[in-house]
């Protein structure tokens, strides 16, 4: 039973080995007969995954999906990752797609399903393609009106798949094997198209049944190109005259890409507009990594009034802008208080551009308008000039007495210093945002961070699920030892598969971010031996090292171990911090929030 309609045509096997599109306007797909015995659901859908990338599946075992984990690992191309959690299963597939480029989980049904929901929200927020698997009920219970195990005591078993409608673009319970293959292919090929993540439960006594549609040779491609994504070319005209007419006209244009570059995969012809038009380039906060950073115009990070230097002077005085896959969300706009020339903005989205005077042209795909673009704007470097002309570098902290307490500033200065091509950098909700967008990313340095939906806990997951999809990175994970605290078991994880991370524990006694916005003795938590729960999940099984450190001279030591000795096992530093060691981003960011969410009811 699927709960949305595809977009693409229906495709069904014949016996005779052709295989038809219901839509006539495209033409039937003819291809070999089956070639082998049948196979099984449980089987196909394992080689579906490995078919898209996806080489682990994060999963937490349950009555219902243990049939189904059977076949995953059985599956030749397939690591199945046992997590501690299904939330932690859930943010590790999140980190899992940031990396690759769709991630999949797999749980089991009702106490599984309802505990990754959260990871999933997400997900969703970030537009990632994940796959989540749940393995489902007996197929004759359902209408049964029996009351099974795993339910909140009603015989409607559909609360699960409820809570999934709005956080999934697509929703499928297959309890047939006759629709089964299609509901598969139809579920993954939307996962693909909209960068959502998707919802398969899987009733557990069809998974090891054969079914003749599971054995056609060779599989049937993917449909992620429907009619409806293609971009009209006379509505791209336009619009992209009306753009270069506007930019081209102005005397310090710039552009700013956001955070829908990934979804929209328009990464290659932003830098190809870049490289054409000469405009100082910056990111929002959450787009950071997806843009290189030794781009010859590269300027940093546009967030309003906690811009990195000088970035947010050079975006604000511009006479014309186009903002490339922005999210103005609260967060990102730092409580909606961002000053650029809004008259003046152009904004390219997944799938149409608006202008300034509201005038919006649809149906024209974000990176199709790019490239169109390129050939239509004159080269004008001033915004850039003017910004190398008044930028100032920023000074590094002081150095530190050898009896000083450690600062967190000190303890960047000393990560930025470390970072290379063969590195990823993973930020926590809280003051490490601020921290980390200072940083300076060399050439393929990647970075990961979740700003709209801001779970704290989220990056431990993640981690592990970054560092599933490149394994030839040494990944780094700045967070905070309140959100530690609610995720921390992966870290076991993290050891059993050999992983090499390196996780600064900032350990400042509470919830940091928290206490900048409004202060209270709930912000402060219960202090934990970290080092010492890391060494009991370590139990001498595995490759891990953790050290404490309280001042600069233990920290520089502590790294060179990491990235030496230490170089090929997972390190877990304890950074002990005064707990009202703040970066000023975070004071600035909590003072306009806390602005923006006191404002009194409309009478």
């Amino acid at each position: 039973m699927a709960t949305t309609t595809a977009h693409s045509p229906t495709i069904k096997p014949l016996t005779n080995g052709i295989v038809a599109a219901d839509n006539s306007a495209h033409a039937p797909l003819i291809i070999p007969p089956p070639t082998t015995l049948p196979s099984t659901l449980g089987h196909y859908l394992a080689r579906r995954l490995v078919q898209i990338g996806v080489s682990d599946i994060f999963s937490v075992p349950g009555d219902s999906n243990l049939v189904l984990l059977d076949y995953f690992v059985a599956e030749k191309g397939i690591n199945l990752v046992g997590c501690c959690s299904e939330l932690n299963a859930g943010y590790a597939a999140d980190g899992y797609a940031r990396r690759r480029g769709v991630g999949a989980c797999a749980v089991s049904f009702s106490v599984g399903g309802l505990s990754l929901i959260n990871a999933i929200a997400g997900a969703y927020s970030e537009d990632l393609p994940v796959i989540c698997i749940v393995g489902g009920p007996n197929s004759n219970d359902y209408g049964s009106k029996r009351i099974i195990h795993h339910t909140i005591g009603l015989p409607d078993f559909g609360q699960e798949l409820r809570c999934f409608q709005n956080l999934t673009c697509y929703q499928v319970i297959i309890d047939n094997l006759e629709d089964a293959q299609w509901q598969i292919d139809t579920a993954i090929s939307k996962c693909l198209e909209e960068s959502k993540p998707v919802y398969i439960s899987i009733c557990c006594n069809v998974v090891s049944i054969p079914h003749p549609s599971f054995s056609i040779q060779p599989l049937i491609p993917f449909s992620t190109n429907c009619l409806y994504m293609q971009t009209n070319q006379l509505s791209l005209e336009v619009a992209v005259a009306k753009a270069a007419q506007l930019l081209n006209s102005a005397l310090k244009p710039v552009i700013v890409a956001g955070k829908k570059l990934r979804p929209a995969k328009a990464q290659d012809a932003f830098l190809e507009l870049a490289d054409t038009c000469g405009y100082a380039v910056a990111v929002m906060p959450s787009a950071k990594g997806l843009v290189s950073e030794d781009h010859a115009h590269f300027i940093g990070t546009y967030w309003g009034t906690i811009s990195t230097a000088f970035c947010g002077e050079t975006v604000e005085i511009a006479d014309a802008s186009i903002f490339v896959g922005a999210s103005l969300d609260e967060l990102e706009t730092v409580a909606f208080t961002l000053t650029y020339k809004k008259n003046k903005a152009i904004m390219v989205e997944t799938d149409r551009v608006v202008f300034p005077n509201g005038r919006t042209f649809v149906s024209i795909l974000m990176k199709d308008f790019l490239r169109a673009l390129a050939k239509r704007v004159k080269p004008n470097p001033t915004a850039y000039e003017n910004y190398r002309r008044i930028y100032v570098p920023e000074c590094s902290p002081p150095e530190s007495d050898p009896s000083e307490a450690l600062r967190v500033n000190v303890l960047f200065k000393h990560i930025q210093k470390m970072l290379s091509s063969q590195m990823s950098v993973i930020s926590e909700t809280g003051d490490s945002w601020f921290h980390c967008q200072k940083l300076k990313l060399p050439k393929s340095c990647g970075y990961e961070m979740q700003l709209l939906y801001a779970s704290i806990g989220w990056s431990l997951g993640a981690t592990l699920g970054y560092a599933q999809a490149a394994p030839q990175d040494r990944v780094i994970l700045c967070v905070g030892d309140g959100s530690f605290q609610m995720t921390p078991q992966e870290v076991s994880t993290m050891i059993k598969l050999g992983q090499k991370n390196i996780i600064f524990l900032i350990n400042n006694g509470g919830y940091t971010i928290e206490v900048e916005l409004h202060d209270g003795p709930y912000n402060v938590i219960k202090n934990w031996d970290y080092t010492a729960i890391v060494n009991a999940m370590h139990n001498g099984d595995g490759n891990c090292w953790t050290t404490k450190v309280h001042t600069e001279e233990e920290l520089v030591n502590a790294i060179e171990i990491a990235m030496g000795d230490r170089n090929d096992c997972l390190c877990f530093i304890e950074v002990i911090v005064h707990r009202d060691d703040t970066s000023k981003e975070l004071l600035e960011f909590g003072n306009k929030l806390v602005a923006c969410s006191t404002r009194p009811p409309r009478l």
